[in-house]
């Protein structure tokens, strides 16, 4: 494989990362959007929670609420977008915008632990996590998930770029 062309290497990287920190504003503004347009605009608040539904239960009993309406997630599910938006504000601060290269596997699965074993517990009927330990096993979680992404996301706009060269079976160089 060819190597990539460092000159567009971290302005690609920074052009990314500022596209998943608008992405995960407007997600996590939706988010709190839809109690708060819940009697101001009703239709546009069944929207979003509607919207919102395929990827969470929204049980109201699991769920932090603005002026008596529940957020359009549970707590886990908004501790994984808050966590993702904090994690990826950080990025910079914790990876260059050059190339970036994927974190340990490790870090991944330590961070995958907390929530994997509170929602294995809760689904096992095991125990009933309190919404602020779902909301925390959701943050760390999220927190790990932009340096996976945005690398992903480099990777995929090098390969569709025309960055790298795929070898043709049998070529050596």
């Amino acid at each position: 494989m060819g190597a990539p062309d460092m000159k567009k290497g971290p302005n690609t990287v920074l052009m990314i990362w500022l596209l998943v920190v608008l992405g995960g504003f407007l997600w996590n503004a939706a988010l709190f959007a839809a109690p708060l347009l819940r009697h101001e605009e009703p239709f546009v608040s069944a929207f979003v929670y509607a919207a919102f539904s395929p990827v969470c239960h929204q049980l109201p009993e699991r769920s932090f609420s603005i002026h008596g309406s529940p957020l359009a997630v549970c707590g886990r599910c908004l501790g994984i977008y808050l966590g993702f938006s904090a994690g990826t504000i950080l990025y910079p601060f914790l990876r260059r915008f050059s190339r970036p290269l994927l974190p340990a596997t490790s870090i991944f699965v330590l961070a995958s632990l907390p929530i994997g074993l509170d929602t294995a517990g809760n689904f096992l009927g095991l125990w009933a996590s309190p919404i602020g330990l779902r909301l925390a096993a959701g943050l760390i979680w999220g927190s790990v998930l932009p340096f996976y992404l945005i690398t992903g996301l480099y990777e995929v706009r090098q390969l569709l770029g025309g960055k790298f060269r795929l070898k043709s079976p049998g070529e050596t160089k």
